[in-house]
């Protein structure tokens, strides 16, 4: 049996621990890291499904004594993701800018990192195609799924930015764009930055690199989206650039699409 910690194990609490003592063990693990370190983003996955009554009796129906995930690594400079969570990064490391040489008159190679999402995304369009081949429809559903994809595009920004100087406005702008399910999701989440961002001083703006659908339904479309998260704090007033990959599932609702999950992990490489 493997020995592989659990998220009871991140969080440092016991198995049979209430949801108050998880709540808990979760903010006094967080109280001192920064929003975008990485193991910030595990203690938020951590608590997200054991926070969650029915997320985490699945969890522990299938982790019975240990699952198979490994430590998270030592803090790197989303993320929020998020649940995402929403990503507050005030580390020091500079990811190049891939515009600077080709702006000086030189070229550029598309990074590996991006060549290697964008794989990801071709299988999923393989699958997605296949879905809407199977389903006999006649482009309909094509066109729903790219508008998903542009309503994905659109809302990863609004939800992945925010300025500590006007984090009510930034948070009521990304709810609009959310369901009510993943609302209340983002909302928890959210109380973290407003407790950290104005101490921190904060900002963060997200730009879409590129994105591409990985799984469509009728109503239910996946997008793989790379993000680009600017970030300046009191720590730095330049600008440090996270990379990210964003995967948004997008709901239609009452003809709208909106987010209904969103999950972010740092690019490698």
């Amino acid at each position: 049996m493997s020995d592989a910690p659990t998220w009871y194990d991140l969080l440092d609490v016991a198995r049979d621990a209430s949801t108050q003592e998880v709540r808990a063990a979760w903010k006094t693990q967080i109280a001192d890291l920064e929003p975008g370190d990485r193991r910030f983003d595990a203690l938020n996955r951590a608590a997200r499904v054991l926070l969650d009554p029915a997320a985490r009796t699945a969890y522990d129906a299938e982790h019975p004594e240990t699952q198979d995930l490994p430590l998270p690594e030592a803090p790197r400079p989303v993320a929020l993701a998020e649940p995402a969570p929403v990503p507050a990064p005030a580390a020091p490391f500079v990811h190049p800018d891939p515009d600077a040489e080709r702006r000086a008159g030189g070229s550029w190679t598309v990074p590996g990192w991006l060549l290697a999402g964008l794989a990801v995304v071709a299988a999923g369009l393989v699958a997605a195609t296949t879905w809407m081949w199977a389903s006999g429809g006649d482009g309909g559903h094509d066109s729903t799924a790219r508008e998903a994809q542009v309503a994905a595009e659109s809302a990863v920004v609004p939800v992945l930015s925010y300025d500590y100087e006007h984090l009510e406005a930034d948070q009521r702008a990304s709810q609009a764009l959310m369901t009510g399910r993943y609302r209340t999701e983002y909302d928890k989440l959210f109380t973290v930055l407003e407790e950290n961002a104005p101490r921190t001083r904060t900002r963060v703006t997200a730009s879409v690199v590129a994105s591409g659908i990985v799984r469509a339904s009728e109503d239910r479309v996946q997008v793989l989206v790379f993000v680009d998260r600017p970030t300046t704090n009191k720590l730095s007033a330049d600008p440090v650039v996270y990379k990210d990959q964003v995967t948004l599932s997008m709901q239609l609702v009452d003809g709208e699409w909106l987010v209904d999950d969103l999950i972010t992990s740092p690019v490698q490489g």
